[in-house]
C-alpha cells in the first residue's frame, strides 16, 4: 500500500513537471518530501508556510488535476510543516481548500475586486498581474507554423531593456494560442524581474475600469496609473472598435509607455489595417513595432500539441490515435485541448485504455463540422457589382441613380446578414451615417414583403457569393 501511493505521487510530480518546466519544478517541488497517506488524505511535508501559500495560489489547479488523473478519484491534500525548523515535534498539518484565487475566473474576480487604477496606494509587492502562471514558454508547443511569432515573443521577454518589436501585435483566429503566447511573455518577465509591474488585461476589463473612472471623474488618475506599468498586455483588442472614449484613453497611455521603453503587447482577431472604428493615430502606432499572424497549427504541430497535452495529463496516445485526431481536427488548440480532456475524463470514469472507438466518440462532440464559406464585405460588394453590371467604385459615390442606390442598399442588407460587422462599421465602409445604414436595410426588408423581385435579387447575389 505504501509503495502504491508513493509511486502514484511520483507520477503526479511527473505531470506537474511537464506542466511547469524543470526549473520551476526543481525550485518548488524538490522540497515536497515525506509523503504519507491516511484514508483518502495525501500528506506531504513542506519546509515553510511560504511553500503552502505558493502551492495554493499558483499550483493548486495543476496539483488537483494530477491527483485526480493518477489516483482516479478526488482525494484531500494535506500539508505538514514544522513550526520550529528541523523539529518534527512542532509539525502542524493543514488541509488544502483547493479554492485559491487561481482557480477562480480571473475576469469575474477582477470585476468584483479589480486591479484598481483609482486606488490612492497600491504596494508593488501586492500588485496583481492577472497572469495565469501555467501559460509559459516551456509548455507552449512550437512548430514551423508558429516559430517566428514564438521567437519574437521570447526575444521580447528575455530582453526587457531592448525596444525592438515594441509594440508586439499578435493576431489570428480564436483558439490558436494568442493569449498563451502573450501571457508567456508576462510570466517570464515576472519570473526574471519580480518587481516589474506586468499587467495582463482583457480590453473589456479596461473599458469597465475606464467607465468607472468616468463616473467618478477620475480619468487623469486612471491614465496616470496605467502609465506606470512596465509591461502592458492587452487581450482582444478588437473590442476597442467604435469606443471613442476608450480610444482617447489608450492613446496617451500607449505614447507614455512607448516613449519610456515599456513593453506593449496586443492580441487581436485581425491585423491593425483591418480594424474598424479605431482612430487612425492609434492604428498608426500599432504599426510602429511588429505585427505577426499566429496561424492555425499545421498537421505536424497538431500532433506535437496532442502529445504534449496528453503527457501533461498522464495519458499515452498511440501513433494511430494521434494521426486520427490530427487529421480530423480543424486546427484550433482549444479543440485539441477539449479532445484530450474528454478522453481524460472518460478514461478515469471507465478505467480502461483509450481505444479508437472512444476517440471517435469524443471527436464527434468536440470537432465542429466544416464551416460554410466565409463571406466578407469586399466579396459582397464585388458580387453586387457583378449582378448589377456596375463598376464597384461607382457604388461608393454619391450618385442617386436608381440602380446604384439599389446596389448600395443590397450591400448594406447582405453585409448585416452575412458578416459580423456592426451598423457603424458598415456605415464607415460605405461612407454613410449609421442612421442611413439602418434606413436602407429596413427599406430592403420592407420591399421583400411585397416584391418577389427583391427576394430573387438577393438570391442571385448570394449565389454569386457561393461560387
Amino acid at each position: 500500500m505504501e509503495a502504491d501511493y508513493r509511486n502514484k505521487w511520483q507520477k503526479c510530480l511527473e505531470i506537474i513537471r511537464d506542466n511547469i518546466g524543470q526549473q520551476r519544478f526543481d525550485t518548488w517541488f524538490g522540497y515536497a518530501k515525506d509523503v504519507d497517506m491516511v484514508d483518502d488524505s495525501l500528506i506531504i511535508s513542506l519546509p515553510s508556510m511560504f511553500f503552502i501559500e505558493k502551492y495554493e495560489d499558483d499550483f493548486c489547479e495543476i496539483i488537483s488535476r494530477a491527483l485526480l488523473r493518477v489516483f482516479g478519484r478526488r482525494i484531500t491534500l494535506k500539508y505538514q510543516v514544522n513550526v520550529v525548523r528541523d523539529d518534527k515535534d512542532s509539525a502542524v498539518t493543514m488541509t488544502s481548500p483547493f479554492h485559491a484565487s487561481h482557480t477562480a475566473s480571473k475576469f469575474t474576480r477582477q470585476m468584483e475586486s479589480p486591479v484598481d487604477p483609482l486606488r490612492k496606494t497600491q504596494q508593488a509587492e501586492k500588485f496583481d498581474s492577472q497572469l495565469n502562471n501555467t501559460l509559459t514558454f516551456e509548455n507552449y508547443c512550437v512548430g514551423e507554423a508558429n516559430r517566428l511569432p514564438f521567437t519574437i515573443a521570447e526575444f521580447i521577454a528575455k530582453n526587457p531593456k531592448k525596444v525592438d518589436f515594441n509594440p508586439f501585435f499578435i493576431y489570428g483566429e480564436v483558439g490558436v494560442g494568442k493569449t498563451h503566447l502573450m501571457q508567456a511573455i508576462g510570466n517570464y518577465i515576472k519570473e526574471t524581474v519580480p518587481r516589474a509591474k506586468v499587467l495582463f488585461v482583457p480590453m473589456r476589463q479596461f473599458q469597465y475600469q475606464l467607465a468607472k473612472a468616468t463616473q467618478e471623474k477620475k480619468i487623469p488618475q486612471f491614465i496616470g496609473w496605467y502609465e506606470k506599468i512596465d509591461a502592458l498586455l492587452i487581450d482582444d483588442l478588437q473590442e476597442l472598435s467604435f469606443k471613442a472614449g476608450t480610444n482617447d484613453a489608450l492613446f496617451p497611455i500607449f505614447n507614455t509607455l512607448h516613449q519610456h521603453g515599456k513593453k506593449l503587447v496586443f492580441t487581436c482577431d485581425r491585423p491593425p489595417i483591418e480594424l474598424d472604428g479605431i482612430t487612425d493615430r492609434l492604428i498608426d502606432r500599432f504599426k510602429w513595432g511588429v505585427t505577426e499572424k499566429l496561424p492555425k497549427p499545421d498537421y505536424n504541430l497538431r500532433k506535437a500539441i496532442l502529445e504534449m497535452k496528453a503527457r501533461k495529463n498522464g495519458l499515452a496516445f498511440s501513433d494511430r490515435i494521434l494521426d486520427m485526431i490530427a487529421e480530423a481536427s480543424t486546427g484550433s488548440v482549444r479543440e485539441l485541448e477539449g479532445i484530450v480532456m474528454g478522453l481524460l475524463t472518460r478514461s478515469i470514469a471507465l478505467g480502461g485504455e483509450i481505444t479508437e472507438k472512444l476517440v471517435a466518440d469524443v471527436m464527434k462532440q468536440n470537432i465542429k463540422k466544416p464551416a460554410k464559406k466565409s463571406i466578407n464585405f469586399d466579396m459582397i460588394v464585388e458580387s453586387a457589382a457583378e449582378h448589377y453590371h456596375l463598376n464597384p467604385d461607382v457604388i461608393f459615390s454619391k450618385s442617386r441613380v436608381r440602380e446604384i442606390a439599389d446596389a448600395r442598399q443590397m450591400i448594406m442588407f447582405l453585409a448585416k446578414k452575412h458578416t459580423g460587422l456592426s451598423l457603424p462599421a458598415i456605415g464607415a465602409k460605405m461612407n454613410r451615417k449609421h442612421s442611413t445604414v439602418l434606413h436602407d436595410i429596413r427599406c430592403v426588408q420592407d420591399r421583400m414583403s411585397v416584391s418577389p423581385e427583391v427576394e430573387s435579387t438577393i438570391e442571385a447575389i448570394e449565389n454569386i457569393l457561393k461560387r
